[in-house]
């Protein structure tokens, strides 16, 4: 397969306590499209795959060595922050908002040249959403 300037080499995958509930938040709120979804025998999300504008986020849970689950929440730090590019962030700050993600940061437009919006998800993962105002912006 030859290179394109279009091939995403960065691809995120983010930890999930329940990466079923998960999937299914990130594409009824944000807009994403599923992509895959691989589940272990009680059901539960061993990797998903989400795509947004062509541009595509792994989920998984994270277990320990016998298999279960861990829990993410105990820890106190983040588990991961996804910066989202958009060509309508007015639109996509809306479609979140009806659907009642946790906005963290108001719509505006910020001084690195962007206009952006910060959502908290169901297990407090931050997702900013920016349109790019100038050229050189963000």
């Amino acid at each position: 397969m030859a290179e394109s300037e279009n091939v995403q080499t960065i691809v995120p995958y983010l930890y999930y306590e329940d990466g079923s509930a998960a999937l299914e938040y990130l594409c009824k709120t944000f807009g994403f499209d599923e992509r895959m979804a691989v589940r272990r025998g009680d059901g539960s999300l061993l990797h998903g795959e989400v795509e947004f504008e062509g541009n595509v986020v792994m989920i998984g849970t994270p277990v320990d060595a016998d298999g279960v689950p861990k829990r993410l929440r105990e820890q106190s730090v983040r588990h991961a922050s996804i910066m989202c590019y958009l060509d309508d962030v007015d639109a996509h700050y809306a479609r979140a908002k009806a659907a009642g993600a946790r906005i963290t940061s108001q719509l505006a437009d910020q001084e690195y040249g962007a206009r952006s919006y910060t959502a908290e998800d169901l297990e407090g993962l931050h997702w900013h959403f920016a349109t790019r105002l100038t050229e050189g912006g963000a």
